[in-house]
């Protein structure tokens, strides 16, 4: 374990080293300290390669991906746990078989779709993109939870006259709390690091999210030697990623195992 800790955390420990160094300085010496801290790099990434305005269209398309997936999750995952109506069974096992489908067959037909409804090159249209790929295991690790919840709760919430809608966002919401921030921050990392369908369903560099931002930058970088805003470029767009995950990382834990035990 300690020699596949050290396997993955140098590299990630010499991009954030090779983020302070002058070009001459990575070639020079690329496993090196830096003798200096340029923080100029971090500069010119977030200013001449628009990586803060790519930055921004991430965390919007990140939030806004995540907050749909939630509000149809949710209410889904209720539905088919608890609402007894034909074809319930069917249906639950026609979204567990979408998470068997490769995403790359429906690029095509989501391209012609969002150019019919004018979504195309639009954030939003990007962020409804993602927030429907994600549906389907969204639902499956919700409803695995909502399974455990007692019905006796619900019931004596019935008689105290509480309608099914706050029976659903007033107890079993809160009570499936570990789950849905499971789900909520495996999408949201998932929605940050995405690249091909932004590269497809994006075509204006104004809108770029970070992914296609790294890699005009990384094109960029090939041409004009400007290495260390690359490894900037690529530290500022690693760090909320890292941050979130070592933050809620014993919650995401704890909530696949349980979600997996209670399946």
């Amino acid at each position: 374990m300690l020699l596949w800790s050290i396997a993955v955390i140098y590299p990630i420990i010499w991009l954030f080293l090779g983020a302070f160094k002058s070009n001459a300085e990575i070639f020079a010496s690329p496993w090196g300290l830096p003798k200096e801290f340029h923080f100029q790099n971090f500069l010119d990434a977030w200013n001449q390669y628009n990586i803060g305005m790519s930055f921004y269209n991430s965390v919007i398309v990140t939030l806004t991906g995540t907050i749909i997936t939630l509000l149809l999750a949710i209410p889904a995952s209720y539905a088919l746990e608890r609402v007894a109506f034909k074809g319930r069974t069917f249906l639950f096992n026609l979204f567990i078989s979408a998470m068997m489908i490769p995403v790359v067959l429906g690029w095509i037909p989501l391209f012609f779709l969002l150019m019919k409804f004018n979504l195309l090159n639009n954030l939003f249209g990007l962020a409804l993109v993602y927030s429907i790929s994600k549906l389907p295991f969204s639902i499956f690790i919700l409803t695995s939870f909502m399974s455990s919840i007692p019905k006796e709760l619900e019931e004596a919430a019935a008689i105290d006259g509480l309608s099914p809608y706050g029976i659903l966002w007033r107890i079993v919401t809160p009570l499936t709390a570990t789950g849905i921030i499971t789900v909520t921050i495996m999408n949201a990392i998932q929605f940050w690091n995405e690249y091909f369908m932004a590269l497809i369903f994006i075509q204006s560099s104004e809108k770029y999210t970070l992914g296609l931002a790294m890699d005009f930058l990384n094109k960029g970088a090939q041409y004009s030697s400007a290495w260390g805003t690359l490894f900037a470029g690529l530290t500022i767009s690693v760090i909320p990623v890292i941050i979130i995950y070592s933050v809620f990382q014993r919650g995401i834990t704890k909530g696949m195992i349980q979600g997996a035990v209670k399946g």
